[in-house]
């Protein structure tokens, strides 16, 4: 429940930068969305994702094909990300039973073997870093690497898949070795660079620049509301101020957070207090567990170290 999370759930739809993506081995990573209803164990396969809801999306189009595209790749890494807590092969059934309840039988059959195809390009993008030149210039070492990455995927998917699943992230990744480069030249003056990355800022579409800019506007908004606190205002002022700024929905969602966060620190603080009061009356571990034990649930004490 702290600031990281605040601004998660206010930023979710916000692009993390396609660096991040360039930088590192593109192994399955989930963003995992919030489960819509009461049950908090909405996706028991991988107890670490408990409380989520499957990312992504499986689509058929009016003629029963599979409709290729960046949600299908969402879909398969959220479960993917479960690697180390199930092995591959039950995680790759899973994905099959979600997509034949997804899914007309036709756009199934497409679909596993898509997702054959995957798993493969995924493991043979290992292989990729693994063979990329020593490059100590992060920009050039991004683009050797899109540019590997690119080539192998005409080993494993059609044109219309690639474009499919990787149009929009190619779009991303050029635009952020763009960055890179830019930011990393010496030769450049301040008024310059900010003169090239505000005509990059330009050319991209709206809902990209919206997206580039949601974590700072998120940052905006929490300061805003910082403030407000300062001076007074009460829950209602803030859960306008937050409505009036994103959504109704995600200031409730914020408002919400607030109760937690104001009750963990209720908690946390009588904890601390009777616990000083054990230790100095000399109790023992199994007095000290009891305390722990009434107060907060077996993954809340797994947070207790930081404050102990």
């Amino acid at each position: 429940m702290r600031a990281g999370l605040r601004i998660a759930v206010l930023a979710a739809a916000a692009a993390v930068g396609a660096y991040l993506l360039l930088v590192r081995q593109e192994t399955p990573v989930a963003r995992a969305a919030p489960a819509q209803g009461s049950s908090p164990d909405y996706f028991p396969f991988v107890r670490s994702m408990a409380g989520t809801r499957p990312d992504g999306a499986a689509r058929a189009g009016a003629d029963g094909q599979l409709q290729v595209n960046a949600e299908l790749a969402y879909l398969f890494d959220y479960y993917l990300a479960g690697l180390g807590e199930r092995p591959l092969e039950a995680i790759k059934a899973e994905i099959i039973r979600e997509l034949d309840r997804r899914l007309p039988a036709a756009a199934a059959v497409q679909a596993r073997r898509l997702l054959d195809n995957w798993l493969a390009y995924k493991r043979a993008l290992v292989d990729v870093e693994r063979g990329l030149p020593t490059q100590a210039d992060p920009a050039l070492r991004a683009r050797q690497r899109l540019a590997s990455m690119q080539q192998l995927r005409g080993a494993y998917f059609t044109p219309d898949e690639i474009n499919g699943l990787f149009g929009a992230s190619n779009a991303y990744d050029m635009d952020a070795i763009a960055r890179l480069e830019i930011n990393s030249d010496a030769s450049l003056s301040d008024a310059q660079r900010k003169q090239k990355l505000a005509a990059l800022d330009a050319a991209l579409p709206p809902s990209a620049r919206s997206e580039r800019e949601a974590p700072t506007r998120v940052l905006r908004l929490e300061e805003a509301v910082a403030t407000a606190r300062t001076q007074g205002a009460d829950d209602n002022e803030i859960y306008r101020i937050r409505s009036a700024a994103i959504s109704p929905a995600a200031a409730a969602r914020l408002a919400d957070l607030d109760r937690e966060e104001a009750d963990w620190q209720r908690r946390i603080s009588t904890y601390q207090s009777q616990r000083r009061q054990l230790q100095q009356s000399a109790a023992n571990d199994a007095s000290l567990q009891q305390l722990r034990d009434s107060t907060f649930s077996t993954e809340e004490q797994k947070r207790l170290p930081a404050y102990e």
